[in-house]
């Protein structure tokens, strides 16, 4: 198989984890036999300083000609005083997600057992470590519902955001769902409001019509948003994979990336309905952490989901399980062996950036 990829680093630490993301991809493709065709271009604040905005035109070019997008961060403290609008990550990865029509993220959360320790959750309460996955909705919801702000007749203002669900939305996302519990222990755990929410009734009955009409080995829960915030740090280990709406899955995927120690180590995966000349959803991959202008330039960076970014792209758009596998057990491998950077070293002595990707390469 030939791969095309465009690969687009971004700003701050995104540019060094992806030079350490880039070798690991070429050395799995080559022991597996499969050639790589890769170009990489400015987007974010890269964009805006180098082509006059965040996502440039010869950006967009190059990921329409790709199978693949893997992208690093973008944003930070330089480019804050812009309007809203042209800031680097409203300006680069919405509308990347718009045009390729990416509406599933997948965002797994693991926390291996020999990383226990840098979780703020009790040990006991997570023996074995934390592996779950969450399924967001990415394109509907209060983020792309009618907004307006109003002065009313008193002077008062009113700001007004609608939150909008097609029953079309909701089964393509309960498919993506029930196509990642299949490969894992088959249980979905719906998250919603649906004592509060018309739309959270609607996904109640879309999503147990849907299981029961086209996946009768799937187990379904519900539960509601609060509650299911306050389980994830009681009892982590009761979720498998958790599907929700778009804000829900915004802040409940934050919260189980600081559950499982770091986001440093969090890779996600934004799959759309348009299909690769492979016959595999066109994706879009990245790690789901920020910029940290603190630490860029200083090899300081965890590199491990940027590699891992690069496990879920081989898996879910082109199928090469066997690849994306081994890169996950490279990673896991490293960091049972006691080679870690500082996010996750624990007190322990930390390498750079670098110095993990080589060690991961080692690995592989």
């Amino acid at each position: 198989m030939h791969l095309k990829i465009a690969i687009l680093p971004g700003d701050y630490i995104g540019p060094e984890v992806m030079a350490v993301a880039i070798p690991v991809l070429e050395n799995v493709l080559k022991k597996s036999g499969h050639t790589l065709e890769y170009s990489v271009h400015d987007v974010g604040g890269a964009g805006i300083d180098n082509h006059g905005k965040a996502l440039p035109d010869s950006t967009l070019e190059a990921c329409r000609a790709a199978d693949a997008i893997l992208f690093g961060s973008v944003g930070g403290p330089k480019w804050e005083k812009l309007p809203p609008k042209e800031q680097p990550e409203r300006a680069s990865l919405l509308p990347l997600r718009k045009h390729f029509r990416l509406f599933a993220n997948v965002r797994p959360g693991l926390l291996l057992k020999n990383l226990i320790e840098t979780s703020p959750i009790r040990p006991d309460r997570i023996p074995n470590g934390v592996d779950m996955v969450c399924i967001r909705e990415l394109t509907g919801g209060l983020y792309f519902g009618a907004k307006s702000t109003t002065t009313l007749a008193d002077g008062d203002i009113e700001a007004i955001d609608t939150m909008v669900y097609r029953k079309s939305e909701i089964e393509r996302i309960t498919d993506v769902a029930i196509a990642t519990a299949r490969a894992r222990r088959k249980h979905i755990t719906l998250v919603d409001k649906a004592n509060v929410l018309e739309t959270s009734v609607l996904w109640r009955k879309v999503v147990g019509d849907r299981i029961k009409a086209t996946a009768p080995d799937i187990t379904l829960a519900f539960i509601y948003i609060d509650n299911a915030a306050m389980q994830m740090v009681l009892k982590p280990g009761q979720f498998d994979v958790v599907l929700t709406e778009n804000m829900f899955g915004d802040i409940l995927s934050d919260e189980m990336a600081v559950v499982c120690g770091s986001l440093g180590m969090m890779a996600s995966a934004s799959l759309g309905m348009d299909i690769n000349r492979h016959g595999k959803g066109y994706g879009l991959y990245e790690p789901s952490g920020g910029t940290a202008p603190d630490i860029a330039g200083q090899d300081k960076a965890n590199p491990c989901a940027q590699v891992l970014s690069v496990a879920l792209m081989l898996r879910h758009s082109f199928g090469l399980e066997a690849e994306a596998k081994a890169i996950e057990l490279a990673v896991e491998k490293t960091v049972a062996d006691g080679i870690r950077t500082a996010d996750i070293a624990g007190g322990a002595k930390a390498v750079g950036t670098k110095a993990m990707g080589q060690a991961i390469l080692a690995r592989l």
